[in-house]
């Protein structure tokens, strides 16, 4: 199909004019007004709802919550003040304690001293006192012995002299005898 040149006018004029009844209504200038209107009445309202409602609801939770914020700040340094002494009190009975247990410990420690010097005093007068037996005995013993030295000695010089000379002797020589060994 062929198109003549009138045609095309025709054709471009009918697509502007259709164009131009089919923009955009916000872009539409015929428009603009009645936008405008409604835009303005639109804020207005909604102005009117934020400021009546929903800013003084908003103003409230955070007033409650500077509120509680402030109330929970309070607290917290009412309560690290009582920490604080508590800290304090529990350090001053341990302090004590400490001291008390010292003491305690330097007492039994004492005790357990004396009782040790007073169990080794106690022993050291059962040893003397058995030395001192002991020493006594020894010294009976030593007299004993020293007493029979001389029957033994007589015993002895009796066989000796039977031995050798055939003959006996009687005590009284031998008593002599000794005696005069003794004296020499």
């Amino acid at each position: 199909m062929f198109i003549t040149p009138a045609q095309a006018a025709d054709a471009e004029t009918a697509e502007v004019a259709s164009a131009a009844s089919d923009a955009f209504p916000p872009f539409d200038p015929t428009y603009v007004a009645s936008q405008l209107f409604w835009l303005a009445l639109t804020f207005g309202v909604l102005y009117y709802v934020m400021s009546k409602v929903a800013l003084p609801r908003i103003g409230g939770i955070l007033e409650d919550r500077a509120q509680r914020i402030s109330q929970d700040l309070d607290e917290v340094a009412r309560l690290s003040e009582e920490a604080a002494v508590a800290t304090a009190a529990y350090e001053q009975e341990l302090a004590d304690a400490r001291s008390a247990s010292a003491k305690i410990a330097n007492e039994a420690k004492d005790a357990a001293a004396s009782e040790a010097s007073a169990q080794r005093s106690e022993a050291e007068a059962a040893l003397d006192s058995k030395l001192a037996e002991s020493e006594a005995r020894i010294q009976a013993i030593r007299t004993s012995a020293l007493s029979e030295v001389d029957g033994i000695a007589e015993e002895t010089a009796r066989s000796i002299v039977t031995a050798l000379v055939g003959g006996s002797v009687t005590k009284a020589e031998l008593t002599a005898a000794l005696k005069q060994t003794k004296g020499d």
